[in-house]
């Protein structure tokens, strides 16, 4: 566990004897923004299973019902909404588990902000925090038969536990032994077709009448578990990824030239003449995408099998000698009954007494001056501190991150 810093314990006393912040009494806080009154809670009515947002713009004395992106928390039995900065409010949930207690409302970020511009109305958008990082989804897209799923399972092999596939979704029906949420999430379109709208999916296609998409809370699960998400996806879908609120790496895998790639899909003898042909018109336009659409940051070409993934291997910073780190993001464990306070970018919760300013000796300090990612996925990278005994000067701040 490491140290805080120094000048955190004369800036923890001074924070909690005064009480910033707003602690909400019952299902709803309010947090004001210039003009605007956020209404946070139960504000549609006592059915509704997750934490609703409203807006009132005091300077026209109206409510406004935003368009809410991203997965929305469940209710609580009470919750914390403290400003964080002007572009979005940290929720903190009481009575939850340790993964689904902190919460952020992003209201002027980037990414609210452009999906303003396209929906032409109030946008906010929910993302869940999360201590500690996860290293960016890998999109690896090329033409059929270049190689991809080869590079792929040998990534696979050597990393056992570094690398995971996200579960796609579809709307049509399981064939076979195949089984919902692991083979892939089977759901109805009209579901689908919502979630689509309130920005869920990073991609999706629509394939002999059903459709197909790789959704947001997909790969951030997989983030969850301590792994590296891969993505193998076409073009379009890769296009879709880049104009996301998602940071990945994005590598296309061109063929040596249009001969081989020939070669290779008549030597596995799995397609038609007719389909080959067709594969390999795609693949024309596919390799023009790929190489001028500036969506890729890195383009390989597959001529010796060996060297196209050493080469893959130092785009994504591996080595062979390299101590594999299969750590993964962790939530954070509070007990039911607690108070928050708010200094600067650091958040104060007590949770020795519910009177600030009073001695305590279980003080939680999370910091959020430095997060990651965002809505609609995970906001990451949070720091925790413990402080062991706040009634003796704040003493014994440890790292819990």
């Amino acid at each position: 566990m490491g140290e805080a810093p120094a000048c955190l314990v004369d800036d923890l006393q001074n924070g909690f004897s005064n009480g910033f912040g707003s602690k909400s009494k019952h299902l709803e806080s309010s947090v004001v923004i210039g003009d605007k009154e956020y209404i946070i809670g139960r504000t549609d009515n006592e059915s509704t299973l997750s934490i609703g947002v409203k807006i009132f713009v005091r300077s026209k004395g109206q409510w406004v019902t935003p368009i809410v992106l991203g997965a929305k928390p469940k209710l609580s039995k009470d919750h914390s909404a403290v400003l964080v900065k002007e572009d979005r409010i940290l929720v903190i949930k009481k009575g939850s588990t340790s993964d689904d207690c902190i919460w952020f409302l992003e209201i002027d970020t980037g990414y609210v902000r452009e999906q303003k511009k396209i929906l032409g109305t109030e946008v906010v958008a929910w993302s869940k925090g999360v201590r500690g990082n996860a290293e960016k989804p890998v999109v690896i897209s090329g033409p059929s038969g270049v190689g991809k799923g080869t590079l792929i399972a040998m990534l696979m092999k050597e990393f056992p536990t570094m690398f995971g596939f996200s579960v796609s979704h579809t709307t049509r029906a399981p064939r076979g032994m195949e089984k919902d949420g692991i083979h892939y999430h089977f759901t109805e379109r009209s579901v689908m077709e919502a979630e689509i709208k309130d920005g869920k999916f990073l991609e999706f296609a629509s394939v002999h009448g059903n459709l197909y998409g790789t959704s947001i809370e997909a790969v951030e699960v997989v983030a969850d578990s301590g792994k590296r998400c891969i993505l193998d996806i076409d073009v379009q879908g890769a296009r879709s990824v880049r104009a996301s609120s998602l940071e990945a790496v994005f590598i296309f895998v061109c063929p040596p030239s249009m001969n081989e790639l020939e070669k290779r899909l008549r030597a596995r003898g799995t397609e038609t003449e007719e389909q080959i042909l067709k594969r390999l018109r795609n693949a024309e336009a596919e390799i023009e995408q790929g190489k001028s659409s500036g969506i890729f940051d890195h383009i390989l070409y597959n001529d010796n099998l060996e060297d196209c993934y050493e080469n893959l291997k130092k785009i994504l910073g591996l080595d062979r000698n390299m101590p594999v780190d299969d750590s993964s993001p962790k939530g954070i464990d509070l007990p039911e009954e607690h108070s928050v306070s708010k200094l600067d970018n650091k958040i104060l919760i007590n949770c020795g007494t519910s009177e600030l300013g009073k001695a305590s000796k279980n003080l939680i300090v999370l910091d959020v001056s430095s997060p990651s990612g965002g809505a609609p996925g995970r906001t990451r990278g949070l720091k925790v501190y413990s402080v062991d005994s706040f009634s003796d000067g704040l003493n014994g701040i440890d790292s819990l991150s």
